[in-house]
Order: structure tokens, then C-alpha cells, then sequence
């Protein structure tokens, strides 16, 4: 039976513009409660308690601007599941989501899930505030499992990271449902979008539930393929040589070579220290741990940075060389490039993190493979990388993906409301200095 909203605080002026709020039901949630909010960006949620910081840091630079004067009904929640990773709300349960209603309503949603291993609100200062400020609904939910320890979920290799995509499945119908009741008719037009963890659900949904969508937007999705490549295939040799070639001496060019023919492009050096210490080592662990963790037999996700030839290191970690099982345990998770509605990918040429030549590109070539190229357009972004904090960090090298993914947006808005197709696909030129800003593209 679907969760009846619990009002957490009454609407300002007796109904107001809440009128109804109490009514509301989220199909399938275990737990629901609701506010009335005089503001449901983070300009108001901030200070009211209705989103956590904590969840969005690091993601966008720090000019980037928040609007405000979006007044509405927020709803938390949570579907029934058995892991409890997520600690928001003191609700100690995974499979959390939030959704955003505005009173000034464009007739439109967007779903969203979150990028990494974060929780609900990761999106809601790169991609909530702004959709709220159009006019949209907006629903997100933490994928249903978080955190460092995510692999922890499910009983089968895999079985964590197949949840993401059937928890914005969910959600999406539920939000639909929501969204119906709210403003007396359903939603005239569903998109979906995300960004790194978050653009591979967008895609996925696309090739699996085009039902649900009208069109989607992937900022530099993750790309899981069971024949490679993926995370498996490119971060091992980062763990691998990044130490011979920041020690300098005369291993150091093979060891740059090796980085480059991995994926990490020259002329992104400046940003291997920052990934190393905070990203590469983390990340190979966890999801090597998720896919394959016989690799390192009792151990739970493996050592940290440890060096090539200690036992079970995962700098020396051979996806081809490993058992069938763990191929068949990506494959359960593995995109395929059959999208079936309105796709937009945007990747930044400097990301690190998930390499544009070894992720977007191939994507690329597997929707083109598969006959949907008229589906879909491919902006490779030069100077992008993969977090838009690292922007504030190196203004004169980098530029932030945020207004660029807002771009992307607005055009497939018009290429599924008008039929204007948007530009072809191409790499956007890196502006001249000083002329990339947290407002433009």
C-alpha cells in the first residue's frame, strides 16, 4: 500500500499554497514525509534542514550561481529495503529519495540518480536547483546503497550496482504517480539525466525503459562492458605506474607512456596527484570488490595503495586475466549503446577519473554501432574533467561541465518539444583564457 505523506511542518498561512499536501501518496515508499517549503532550492533547503551539503560537495565550482524564489512541497522518503547505509533523516535505510514539486509548475519532471556512491541530494546544487528554478518537478534517490561499503549489498557480484537501475526505475514511476496527483495530470514530458554513476543510469534507463522518458542528458557516464573497457581495465595501471613516474629518475617516461596508453591523456598531468591521492585507489578497490571479490580472498576490498607484487594488490589487478564469472558479473550490469529515445552525452577531454577514451567514446561507437545514431549527439568538452570543484583549483586550464550540461538540456528541450535537432556532434573548443566561467560553455 503506498505511504501516505506525514506532514512535517504545516503549511505557512493555514493551506496556503500547500493545499493538499497531506494527501499525497508515493507508490511503493515505505516511509514518507512531507514540508512545505517557501524555497525547494538550496538557497532556502540549506537552512531548513532539507538537504544535506555533505552530499553535493565538490561537485560544482564555487561561482556557480543558486537561484531562488521557488516556493513548494518536498517529499523524503524511502522504499522498502533490508541495507542501511544511507543515515539520513536518522532513518539508517537505504533506497532514500526526494522530490520536489513547485507550485509554479512547467508541466515537466526530471529524475536524477546520484553520481558516486552519495546519497539523494548529490544532484541537488548541479542539477535540482536549476530544473526547480524552470519549472520542473524533480525527483532523485540514492540508488539504494551508498557509501564506501555499497559492495556490502546484494548476495552476487554485480547484484549492487543492478539495484541503481532498478531503484530509478522505480522511482520514476513513483514520482509520475506523485506528480499526477499534485497537479491534477500527469507529467507531458519525463526526462532523466546524471552525471558520472548518475549519466550510466540515464543511459541504462534509455536503452531498458525508453517507456518512461522522453529524452535524457548523461554528463561523462561510467561505461561498463563485460569485454572492457571499464573501471577494471584502466584504473589498474594508474595505481600501477602513477608512483614510478611522480618519483622522476629513469623509469619515469615509461611510466608516462604506460599512463597515457591506458587512457590519461598528455597534457592532464597537473591533475594525476589530485586523482591518486583521492580517486583512483578508492575506486579500483570498491568496484573491483562489488565485481570480483575472490580477487583478494578474505580481504574486503583489497589494500590501500599498496605496491605492484604485494599479494592480492589491485595495482596489479588483470581484468582479461581474470575467472568468466567475473565478466558474466559485469555483464549483468553492461550497456549495450541501444538507446531507444533522445540522448545527449557530454565528457570533459581532461577527466581522469573515467577517461573520455576509454568511456564516452566508445559509448559513442556503440550507439552508432547499433543503428541509433539519429538518437543521439556526443559533445566532447575540452578542459573538462571529471569534478567542477577541481575548476576553481586551475581556472586557467580547466572549465566547468555544469553550464555545459545545462546547455545540452536546454537543447533537448527544444529537439523533443520542437523536433529541432541539436548540433551535430563535436568536440567544443576550450575557450580562450580567462573566457571559461561557472555560467557558460
Amino acid at each position: 500500500m503506498p505511504a501516505v505523506a506525514r506532514q512535517s511542518a504545516p503549511p505557512a498561512g493555514g493551506a496556503g499554497h500547500c493545499a493538499g499536501v497531506a494527501e499525497l501518496r508515493v507508490p511503493g515508499a515505505q516511509r514518507v514525509t512531507a514540508a512545505c517549503l517557501d524555497e525547494l532550492t538550496t538557497a532556502g533547503t540549506v537552512a531548513s534542514g532539507h538537504t544535506d551539503p555533505a552530499d553535493w560537495a565538490g561537485l560544482t565550482p564555487a561561482g556557480l550561481a543558486t537561484p531562488g524564489g521557488v516556493p513548494g512541497i518536498q517529499l523524503d522518503g524511502h522504499f522498502q529495503d533490508d541495507s542501511a547505509g544511507n543515515t539520513n533523516h536518522g532513518w539508517m535505510r537505504d533506497s532514500q529519495f526526494v522530490v520536489r514539486l513547485p507550485d509554479r509548475w512547467n508541466g515537466g519532471l526530471v529524475i536524477a540518480g546520484s553520481p558516486g556512491v552519495r546519497e539523494q541530494y548529490a544532484n541537488d546544487r548541479a542539477i535540482s536547483d536549476w530544473v526547480l528554478a524552470r519549472g520542473y518537478a524533480f525527483a532523485a534517490t540514492d540508488k539504494g546503497n551508498t557509501g564506501a561499503d555499497f559492495h556490502r549489498d546484494g548476495t552476487a557480484p554485480g547484484d549492487a550496482v543492478a539495484e541503481w537501475n532498478r531503484r530509478v526505475t522505480e522511482l520514476t514511476r513513483a514520482a509520475r504517480a506523485v506528480v499526477t496527483q499534485r497537479y491534477q495530470r500527469p507529467p507531458r514530458r519525463t526526462l532523466v539525466t546524471g552525471l558520472s554513476n548518475g549519466g550510466y543510469l540515464v543511459r541504462w534507463q534509455l536503452e531498458n525503459h525508453p517507456e518512461l522518458y522522453d529524452g535524457g542528458v548523461d554528463w561523462e557516464g561510467t561505461l561498463w562492458r563485460a569485454d572492457g573497457p571499464n573501471l577494471l581495465t584502466f584504473l589498474p595501471p594508474a595505481l600501477r605506474h602513477y608512483p614510478v613516474y611522480a618519483a622522476g629518475g629513469p623509469g619515469a617516461p615509461r611510466a608516462h607512456r604506460e599512463l597515457v596508453r591506458a587512457g590519461y591523456p598528455a597534457g592532464s598531468e597537473f591533475l594525476w596527484p589530485y586523482h591518486h591521492q583521492y580517486y583512483w585507489d578508492l575506486t579500483q578497490r570498491i568496484y573491483r570488490e562489488e565485481l570480483d571479490p575472490g580477487f583478494d580472498g578474505p580481504l574486503e576490498g583489497g589494500t590501500p595503495f599498496c605496491a605492484p607484487g604485494t599479494p592480492a594488490c589491485d595495482a596489479d589487478y588483470a581484468y582479461r586475466q581474470r575467472p568468466r564469472e567475473v565478466r558474466e558479473a559485469v555483464r549483468k550490469i553492461a550497456l549495450t549503446g541501444r538507446i531507444r529515445k533522445p540522448l545527449i552525452t557530454l565528457h570533459g577531454t581532461l577527466d581522469v577519473l573515467l577517461p573520455i577514451g576509454e568511456g564516452s567514446d566508445v559509448y559513442a561507437r556503440m550507439v552508432r554501432d547499433a543503428g541509433r545514431g539519429s538518437l543521439f549527439r556526443y559533445y566532447r568538452v575540452e578542459g573538462g574533467t571529471h569534478v567542477d570543484s577541481l575548476y576553481d583549483a586551475f581556472p586557467d586550464r580547466l572549465r566547468p561541465l555544469t553550464p555545459c550540461h545545462r546547455s545540452a538540456f536546454t537543447a533537448l528541450e527544444t529537439w523533443i518539444g520542437r523536433g529541432e535537432r541539436p548540433a551535430p556532434s563535436r568536440t567544443l573548443p576550450l575557450p580562450p583564457p580567462a573566457g571559461a566561467t561557472a555560467r557558460t560553455c
